[in-house]
């Protein structure tokens, strides 16, 4: 953390050169002296020194006065301390809004910057409260309800196949089964025991494939590819079935946390750079690259129901959406006639292209999070 100076402390002209060459400002954020310390506006890209003088920790946002736009924010500022908030100001009035633990909010007084780029800053959104997330939330709970079916009819194909002892007939019917359940993956919080029942690895299992508690579609997979019986692997299909029954059943009661969303659109693609492809996931079908292709279409509806909320609020939608268009057709190109490219035939460009694409994807999707989490306005 950089030095720190108060308002009785620094020089008159209220902004200090740091090491960093930014101009540095110290603020206020306790209280009835919220935004005290900003007396010397200036445009351009700035740090302000936040100091926290109360007995209550507090959370800090620099607003547009008029629209209420956040230009930054500091969460849990402690007692006593001083955290930094960067920003980069245009031609605006601003102004600090302080919210302290179990306490009454305050607003800073308001302050105009002049002499800004063309008038431009920085980024900027309005806030996002939870009544604004309830109607998209709704919405995607609405199309979960709709794959149930389709999932059921699936896993029940991959039993029959089972049942029948027709195990290369089981392993043509795995694949799809699983990819229409993963691209129900922004409301795998909501399923909570259900989905490791029905989608669980051997992670932190100390039996592993032989582990009792391993289920689901991955112990199948396991075994369809591992030369077992389908005699030994009957009483695992009934058991997804039945899992998946009574996860349609529940599904109708449940009821989605609103903050959910925005931040399992970040976590599906996040969740698939860590596993599918390290192939942590891979239990026999070689189909990593077809899961995250299904987490892709999972990432893409769920952001279809935020739509309404980004439109005003995230002005990169375009490059965004160009973005899972190029991981698309690149994941695309790794299909043919069903069957997908293992992860260890592809060459190593090619691989090292697949996770970019998905990691730039992740640092993007990270702002949608961070866009669509609540903040206090009041």
């Amino acid at each position: 953390m950089s030095a720190s100076w108060w308002p009785g402390d620094r020089p008159h002209d209220g902004a200090v050169a740091a090491a960093d060459g930014l101009p540095h400002t110290g603020v206020e954020v306790s209280g009835g002296k919220c935004g005290r310390g900003w007396d010397h506006a200036r445009p351009g890209i700035q740090v302000f020194e936040l100091h926290n003088g109360s007995d209550r920790a507090a959370e800090v946002y620099l607003r547009d006065a008029r629209s209420g736009a956040a230009y930054g924010e500091v969460d849990g500022i402690g007692p006593g301390t001083t955290r930094t908030l960067r920003a980069d100001l245009g031609d605006g009035t601003y102004s600090f809004a302080c919210f302290p633990d179990d306490g009454a909010p305050a607003v800073g007084p308001k302050v105009r910057v002049h002499g800004g780029r063309g008038g431009h800053g920085g980024p900027a959104a309005r806030p996002v409260d939870q009544h604004d997330l309830i109607p998209p939330t709704l919405s995607y709970q609405h199309w979960i309800a709709g794959r149930m079916g389709p999932l059921l009819d699936a896993t029940e194909k991959l039993r029959s196949a089972i049942d029948d002892g027709d195990l290369a007939r089981a392993r043509e019917a795995w694949l799809p089964a699983h990819l229409t359940y993963e691209r129900m993956g922004a409301a795998y919080g909501t399923f909570d025991d259900a989905d490791g029942a029905i989608n669980g690895t051997t992670a932190s299992l100390p039996g592993g494939v032989h582990d009792k508690d391993f289920t689901g579609f991955h112990r199948i997979e396991h075994g369809l590819w591992h030369g077992e019986s389908a005699s030994s692997l009957r009483p695992f299909a009934d058991r997804l079935v039945e899992d998946v029954r009574t996860l349609r059943k529940d599904w109708s009661q449940a009821r989605m946390d609103p903050l959910d969303l925005g931040l399992r659109a970040h976590e599906i693609l996040e969740n698939t750079v860590q596993f599918e492809l390290t192939g942590r996931t891979d239990y026999g079908s070689h189909s990593n690259l077809a899961t995250a292709r299904a987490n892709l279409d999972g990432t893409r509806v769920a952001l279809s129901r935020l739509r309404p909320l980004l439109a005003s609020r995230y002005p990169r939608m375009g490059r965004l959406d160009d973005e899972l268009d190029g991981m698309q057709a690149r994941l695309d190109g790794h299909e043919h006639d069903g069957h997908w490219t293992p992860l260890g035939e592809l060459g190593r460009m090619e691989r090292e292209k697949v996770n970019a694409d998905a990691s730039e994807l992740v640092e993007r999707l990270a702002d949608i999070a961070a866009l669509c989490d609540v903040r206090r306005t009041r």
